[in-house]
């Protein structure tokens, strides 16, 4: 099967004490190791990699060298860690294989992932990112670089900028292309590095890319047969960490819908996690599964995790 493992920034980064590159190799080979047993099974697998944390600490970079270098676009720190997690995770991907005797190459690509200048996003700037600063900092970055900022959590002030919806992966044929040629792909790290299409090409623009939304869009454009998204938990929940709470394992698309109507998902956590699964069953009536990473390959099996499928119950 073509699989699309969609897995978070935060996979790299278990304990905030434990942030150097050395750490997150360590936890990069901890979470390569599922994902290699899927390469073993014969699968064609597209890793799409969160970025939350890495991109906080070069923009915290970036904000304490300002006197020096000018501030780091956003499009750019997309790009810079697109690199960095793209390295640690084909170095961690490549031991685990060879410790399996597969000799298959790891490729990353650096992705750009299209959105509409238009978006209502860009009116109503939502998402926050970057360090805590004080107000008189904040509004100073807001007079001279027209930043938009919020009050959060009585912890200080932090920039927010626009999150799009993702249109189209540019380079969707070129990851096709490694797949069909048995190469493993890491791409649209980070939800990709947004940008919007002008008459000679693509240019960057200041926002961030929802990574379970442009994982979901490029298995579907790649023709995935499964989207999986590795998160904290085995389950969705419905009533999560209440006595009445139920653990959910197969359910159509339709009744995902009610659920997430009712409430039941955390929003910024498992509601958008959620949305993309049902976005990626609904165009291509091929499964999604949501579970840990210890679990992969046996919810694949149908063994564990949540199974969200099309309203004829079309499974992988």
């Amino acid at each position: 099967m073509k699989i699309v493992v969609a897995v978070g920034g935060n996979s790299l980064i278990k304990e905030n004490h434990l942030i150097s590159s050395e750490d997150q190799l360590k936890q990069a080979i901890a979470t390569s190791k599922p994902i290699g047993s899927l390469i073993e099974q014969g699968h064609h697998v597209v890793i799409v990699h969160g970025n939350g944390p890495q991109v906080g600490f070069l923009l915290k970079m970036s904000e304490n060298s300002a006197h020096e270098i000018p501030l780091f676009p956003l499009d750019y720190c997309v790009a810079n860690t697109q690199g960095s997690i793209g390295y640690q995770l084909q170095n961690a991907l490549h031991r685990s294989l060879l410790e399996k005797g597969i000799t298959k190459s790891v490729v990353t690509i650096v992705t750009q992932v299209e959105v509409s200048p238009d978006d209502p996003a860009f009116q109503n700037p939502t998402k926050p990112i970057g360090s805590f600063l004080s107000k008189e900092v904040i509004e100073e970055y807001a007079k001279n670089l027209h930043w938009h900022y919020i009050e959060d959590s009585g912890r200080g002030y932090r920039r927010v900028v626009p999150s799009p919806k993702p249109l189209d992966i540019v380079e969707k044929e070129v990851i096709n292309t490694l797949l069909e040629n048995d190469h493993i792909v890491i791409a649209a790290g980070g939800g990709g590095i947004p940008v919007v299409k002008k008459e000679f090409g693509y240019e960057g623009i200041e926002a961030v890319i929802d990574k379970d939304f442009a994982s979901s869009l490029l298995a579907i454009e790649i023709h995935a047969d499964l989207f999986v998204i590795s998160t904290a938990v085995e389950y969705a929940y419905i009533h999560f960490n209440q006595p009445q709470e139920k653990a959910l394992r197969e359910v159509k698309a339709d009744q995902m819908e009610k659920y997430l109507k009712e409430g039941f998902f955390g929003i910024g956590s498992m509601e958008p996690k959620i949305k993309a699964c049902i976005q990626f069953v609904r165009a291509t009536n091929k499964p999604a599964l949501i579970t840990c990473p210890d679990k992969i390959s046996e919810a694949i099996q149908g063994k564990s995790g949540t199974i969200i499928v099309s309203e004829q119950g079309g499974k992988a």
